[in-house]
């Protein structure tokens, strides 16, 4: 009877933990944290069993400490799923966890607390932390300057400031970067408060621009600009600092107001330019190294911080310099002579040429006025010949000084480059490096005795040497002056064009009908060479009364056209 009572108990038992189990199965939910009891634990999972048909598994990754665990422990998880195809709920502790964790944190923290934070992982535009539950933090609020690599931050630890949450879609957004800029304010103000002009402080390179470098001063940040990094030259502050690199810097300017620190690395060492007339002075002869060229000239460093010009002009006594590079080549080390030190502008003009004597010094003894030299023609110009006396010494023949008896429009009708030719010096400027030369002084000036050469009526010989439209200039053989005949003294008979009857190079017989001394001309007449004496008076006495006048306009036009389509 005994037995039988106790089997009915038994079975009871059973029956009643099957209908609690059932009633608990029941009342299971999707997204409810309800409790468990771990049932086994095996290497990559864990069972729990929280009263449904079957026990749910949870990957063992989700444990934190899973060798603290035992078979029997009662923990909370979170209900994914009531029931999966097995038949078995699913179910995460970590899921519980962070859900636990975000009812505290809305219970305990709010927006703009400080709180601490581990990096779990990177994601699209910031980092996954975790402070009890995953919260966001924007590569933007990482640090004060955007991170390149991400991938550093992984595994670390540190305070993070709640910027934001959002009830609704259960997330949260940190920022690191308010926690540092707050801790550099209080910095900042520190030493703002301590520094001084004249202060000489330890600071780390923050960032290099083109015009100079921002020096953290211990949350405070100061410009170093350009021109303050050192008293030599330098194109860029790459040249001398690197970013993170610690150095002592001087303070020179504090704006309160602003908050803006100037600073000075130069300073720190003593100013070169200090007693350089004494170390440079005027006339003596220096070495140095080419630091830089420009349009104009050749930056030579003397030593560090000190930097004398070459001007262009400065370059050579005899050839004319266009650019420095056709001399010079930065990093040449090359001697000069110091012309000029002014210290307060920290400018020292040098040259090169002094190294050597000038040789226009000595152009007036060796080319004196009225000496015959002897060059070569090496270019020519609209106004005349450049002729190489010798190296660096140059004469000009202008086209009025190349023929007594010939108007030269272009020095190229006489001269081509190359040609050798003799001269006489006309007049010496040293200081101006120039030196006139003619051609024509060669000879006698036959206009000066052209009252015995030539008189009206006199029969001359000559060769054509350019044909015009108003008439024929003529060279006459004996003295090799250039005389019109106008188109009306070319023939009784009307002609239409002169290029039809004559050629350059024809010789011509004509007769003297007009001497003009003071102008230079003469005219001549082929027609009245076959007149008799009485018929050659009455044109000379007709141009003598009547028509003086109007044939010397007639004249001066000529000869004026003859200028004007020679120089076309």
């Amino acid at each position: 009877m005994t037995d039988v009572m106790e089997v009915k108990a038994g079975t009871s038992n059973v029956m009643e933990g099957l209908l609690k189990k059932a009633d608990a199965f029941r009342r299971l939910r999707e997204k409810m944290i309800v409790p468990g009891t771990i049932s086994e634990i095996r290497p990559d999972e864990v069972s729990i069993d929280i009263g449904a048909k079957a026990d749910g598994i949870i990957p063992a990754s989700e444990f934190d400490h899973l060798d603290e665990l035992s078979v029997g422990d009662s923990v909370d998880v979170y209900v994914e799923r009531v029931e999966n195809k097995e038949g078995r709920p699913v179910l995460s502790f970590s899921k519980a966890q962070q859900q636990k964790n975000w009812e505290m944190i809305l219970e305990k923290s709010s927006e703009g607390e400080e709180i601490s934070s581990c990096v779990k992982a990177k994601t699209k535009g910031g980092l996954i932390v975790n402070i009890g539950v995953d919260a966001f933090l924007p590569t933007s609020h990482i640090d004060t300057q955007v991170p390149r690599n991400l991938d550093q931050y992984i595994g670390q630890t540190f305070n993070v400031k709640i910027v934001k949450i959002n009830k609704e879609r259960r997330n949260i957004v940190v920022s690191r970067r308010e926690l540092i800029e707050a801790q550099r304010a209080q910095k900042r103000q520190q030493v703002f408060n301590t520094i001084q002009v004249g202060s000489i402080v330890k600071g780390k390179v923050k960032n290099i621009t083109d015009y100079g470098a921002f020096i953290d001063l211990d949350g405070l940040d100061g410009l170093l600009h350009v021109t303050d990094i050192s008293w030599g030259r330098i194109v860029h502050p790459s040249e001398v600092l690197k970013l993170g690199e610690e150095i002592d810097v001087m303070v020179t300017e504090i704006d309160r107001e602003k908050e803006r620190v100037t600073l000075s690395l130069k300073k720190m060492h003593g100013n070169p330019w200090e007693g350089v007339e004494n170390k440079y002075p005027v006339g003596s002869k220096v070495h140095g190294k080419v630091s830089n060229l420009t349009p104009y000239g050749a930056f030579v460093e003397l030593e560090e911080g000190i930097e004398g010009l070459v001007h262009l002009t400065e370059f050579s006594w005899t050839k004319h310099i266009v650019k420095p590079s056709e001399m010079l080549h930065v990093g040449d080390e090359i001697d000069a002579v110091v012309l000029e030190v002014k210290k307060e502008e920290q400018r020292i003009s040098l040259g090169i040429r002094q190294l050597t004597e000038n040789p226009w010094d000595m152009v007036p003894h060796n080319y004196p006025v009225g000496a015959r030299v002897h060059g070569r023609v090496h270019n020519l110009t609209n106004y005349g010949a450049f002729v190489e006396l010798e190296e660096g010494v140059d004469g000009m023949i202008h086209v009025s000084d190349m023929s007594w008896t010939r108007k030269i429009n272009h020095p190229s009708e006489l001269l081509k480059k190359g040609d050798e030719v003799d001269a006489v010096v006309l007049e010496v400027d040293s200081a101006a490096r120039r030196i006139s030369l003619g051609l024509k002084q060669l000879t006698d000036d036959p206009w000066a005795v052209i009252d015995t050469l030539y008189k009206i009526g006199d029969f001359v010989k000559g060769k054509v040497i350019k044909v015009v439209s108003f008439g024929l200039f003529v060279e006459l053989e004996e003295s090799k002056i250039e005389a019109l005949i106008h188109i009306s003294q070319v023939s009784e008979e009307s002609i239409e064009n002169l290029k039809d009857r004559f050629n350059v190079g024809d010789s011509i017989e004509a007769r003297i009908i007009k001497v003009e001394k003071p102008e230079r001309r003469l005219g001549l007449s082929i027609k009245a060479a076959s007149y008799d004496k009485k018929r050659l008076d009455e044109i000379i006495q007709q141009y003598d009364t009547i028509s003086v006048e109007q044939e010397l306009n007639r004249l001066d036009e000529a000869f004026a056209q003859a200028e004007q389509k020679s120089s076309k």
